[in-house]
């Protein structure tokens, strides 16, 4: 099948102002992100909301008659490329950080009417904040189907019970969407099953915001802009509206692949909008520095790091962009290969340009004073977040094993490998040649 990325110039000339807004306006902002105050943060970036609406960018995941644009998934892909270079601020000035863009997608597709007018249309108007609260500490995270968290209907409501972690944006949001088990007598496939439980309801317990490697240390100013952290939760006794499940009891899984198969393309092309902009950096420097006689830009070495990002960055793009186009042909559930590949090579890809660029800035690179250390801490994470690797490559290798057959004989009958084989066949052609003759 043929492959055209090609764009339109009409959409060109939005992804080249894009560009030039982000590295003008919004770039400009990591350097104090952590130095202000949420209102002087909002002071600061509503204008720029304000313009990106304008421009008709804003919430562009979603279809047109929920305030996107029905781009698909290669013009969306195009975009988080360039979203990717800012590391943490531009998609929510665009209005698809996560987790509110899959939360808003998970709406969309399931919520009913109610659900969308109280929930999602906040959440495209920024006036509310989400979390997705589904992994577990005590079972492990690569497999869903050991979850414990319950939710047992009483009446007119859902009694919930359970322990989260990774609750990514859960201790600054207005409301979470709670994996759950509603009935544990069949697989968790069919048992499982998605709520919306409002953050301040009684029996939700927010224990902390677990410091990792990107954020190790938690903030104590609530006043001060933060990371949005990963929070541990306890739920206990929860109570809430049995008209806050989304979607039939049991879609819990069906729900999520359709939520975590665009956010994957999503993440992987702003992946490569953070390693672009590393790369950029690694050229820059090479050019830049003189050490031993010549510039950096002049040593083999430097020239192979070069040479095997650029490899890495165009190889990863392809991957997402035939992803992209595979999905929008043929949906997310048949392009489960597609999707899994590029989660696998785009993490490889990230972490490896990464620190390439730091180790050509020496010393400089592993300073705060560039963005680089942060991009390295957030790009080790990117292996576990969305499933770890190794789950994907499962996936790979299964999906693409049920398009083969066992075969007599080693290590194929397609394989002559005997040389009496070998020999029948050279005899059976000289006859033919003989005959003919």
């Amino acid at each position: 099948m043929a492959w055209d990325f090609e764009t339109e110039p009409e959409f060109q000339a939005k992804l080249d102002w894009m560009r030039e807004f982000l590295d003008r306006e919004i770039l400009p902002l990591e350097t104090i992100e952590y130095d202000v105050t949420n209102e002087q943060w909002a002071r600061l970036t509503d204008p720029l909301k304000a313009e990106v609406k304008r421009q008709g960018l804003w919430a562009c995941h979603l279809d047109a008659e929920l305030g996107g644009q029905g781009y698909g998934q290669v013009k969306l892909a195009l975009m988080h490329e360039i979203l990717g270079r800012s590391t943490t601020i531009a998609p929510s000035i665009f209005g698809n950080n996560a987790p509110d863009s899959g939360n808003a997608e998970l709406i969309a597709i399931g919520g009913n009417a109610q659900q969308k007018k109280q929930w999602l249309e906040p959440l495209l108007d920024g006036t509310m904040r989400s979390a997705y609260s589904m992994t577990e500490p005590e079972v492990a995270g690569s497999d869903p189907t050991l979850l414990r968290t319950t939710a047992v209907l009483d009446g007119d409501e859902y009694v919930i019970n359970g322990h989260k972690w990774f609750s990514s944006n859960a201790s600054v949001s207005n409301f979470l969407i709670v994996m759950v088990v509603t009935n544990p007598d069949v697989h968790a496939y069919q048992g499982c099953s998605m709520i919306i439980v409002p953050t301040d309801a009684p029996g939700v317990r927010i224990v902390r915001d677990v410091p990792n490697m990107h954020h190790p240390h938690a903030a104590h100013d609530l006043t001060k802009r933060r990371p949005a952290g990963h929070a541990e939760i306890y739920y206990e006794n929860v109570r809430v509206p049995r008209e806050n499940l989304i979607g039939n009891p049991g879609d819990g899984f069906l729900l999520a692949q359709k939520r975590l198969g665009p956010g994957r393309i999503h993440h992987a092309m702003r992946w490569l909008g953070q390693a672009r902009r590393a790369f950029d950096m690694m050229c820059e420097r090479a050019l830049s520095r003189y050490s031993h006689g010549s510039l950096l830009a002049e040593k083999q070495m430097m020239q192979d790091f070069i040479a095997e990002s650029l490899i890495d960055i165009e190889t990863a793009k392809m991957l997402c962009m035939k992803a992209a186009w595979h999905m929008d042909k043929h949906g997310a559930s048949r392009s489960r290969v597609e999707i899994a590949m590029i989660k696998v090579y785009g993490t490889k890809m990230l972490y490896n340009v990464i620190d390439r660029s730091i180790q050509v800035h020496g010393a400089l690179g592993y300073t705060t004073d560039l963005p680089l250390e942060e991009m390295y801490r957030n790009a080790r994470a990117s292996r576990l977040v969305d499933g770890a690797d190794e789950v994907h490559k499962i996936t790979i290798a299964r999906q693409m094993l049920k398009s083969y057959q066992p075969v007599e004989g080693l290590p194929s009958e397609h394989v002559p490998t005997r040389r009496e084989a070998a020999l029948e066949k050279f005899a059976e052609i000289f006859d033919i040649e003989s005959a003919n003759s």
